[in-house]
């Protein structure tokens, strides 16, 4: 386990003006401390539903908009809901291109660290990730937990609306990457969950290339090496009725070789270490 703790928050949700950190402080009920991650390219009549939804959840909350210089003016419209916030939650991060979400989550994790968030939040744009249960996640990182995963494949978790090859799909990716890692998350290639700033300072976000499924993956695999602890809550998985899935088979590649590499590089220096 990292011994360094989360720096806090004040009530605000803003960077503790004292900068000491305080581990014993748990994130607000009403998500002061929180930063949502929200990549978007051409969500625009998705986003300010789900910005809405979450601050009627969790009023504290900030988010910010990571806009891949979507082409339906979803860039613009997160600026306006930004001038338009009155307590200044909403933040936007225009990148000039689509470059994956890899790339836009680890641009977003740099951003929320260097204003000191204590825990980083990923969650879709597109309405699969209820805000509404975002609760469940921070209550995880308050009970102690550095990575907390909404998970759809333990008890209490759900797939609504989802073709069931999509659920093959998914589930297949997630028995796989279980048994080629040796971990016991069972899914671990959700894009719902909470990070304890910590982790994020750990892991080496620079390094990592990873995109889509694989992303999620990396990501869990890297915080599990280094020692940190990694809970699964149960979610509500609804699938998206506005706008088309990113998902690819140039996605779906990447995950199986990479975590077949990592998985033999693992059981390899495990075998070297017994052999010394």
């Amino acid at each position: 386990m990292d011994s360094r703790t989360p720096q806090g928050h004040g009530p605000s949700g803003a960077p503790d003006p004292s900068g000491v950190p305080d581990p014993s402080r748990p994130v607000g009920a009403d998500g002061a401390g929180t930063l949502v991650i929200i990549p978007t390219y051409n969500e625009r009549e998705n986003l300010p539903l789900i910005i809405g939804r979450l601050h009627a959840s969790l009023s504290a909350a900030h988010v910010l908009v990571v806009d891949d210089g979507s082409p339906d003016g979803t860039g613009a419209l997160a600026d306006e809901l930004a001038s338009a916030d009155a307590d200044n939650r909403i933040h936007v991060m225009h990148r000039a291109e689509k470059s994956g979400l890899g790339g836009a989550y680890i641009a977003g994790f740099g951003w929320g660290l260097e204003r000191d968030y204590a825990v980083l939040v990923e969650m879709d744009a597109d309405g699969s990730h209820a805000p509404e249960q975002l609760h469940r996640l921070l209550d995880g990182i308050n009970a102690g937990s550095d990575l907390v995963i909404g998970s759809r494949y333990v008890a209490g978790g759900s797939l609504v609306n989802w073709p069931k090859r999509r659920k093959l799909l998914s589930q297949g990716a997630n028995t796989y990457s279980r048994l080629a890692l040796g971990v016991r998350v069972r899914d671990i290639t959700a894009g719902y969950r909470a990070y304890r700033r910590a982790v994020l300072e750990k892991i080496d976000i620079a390094s990592v290339d990873s995109h889509g499924y694989c992303f999620q993956i990396d990501l869990a695999w890297r915080t599990i090496q280094a020692g940190f602890t990694v809970s699964e809550v149960p979610i509500t998985f609804t699938e998206r009725q506005i706008g088309e899935s990113k998902m690819s088979g140039d996605v779906i590649g990447e995950a199986f070789f990479k975590v077949f590499e990592w998985g033999m590089k693992h059981r390899l220096e495990k075998a070297g270490i017994r052999r010394s």
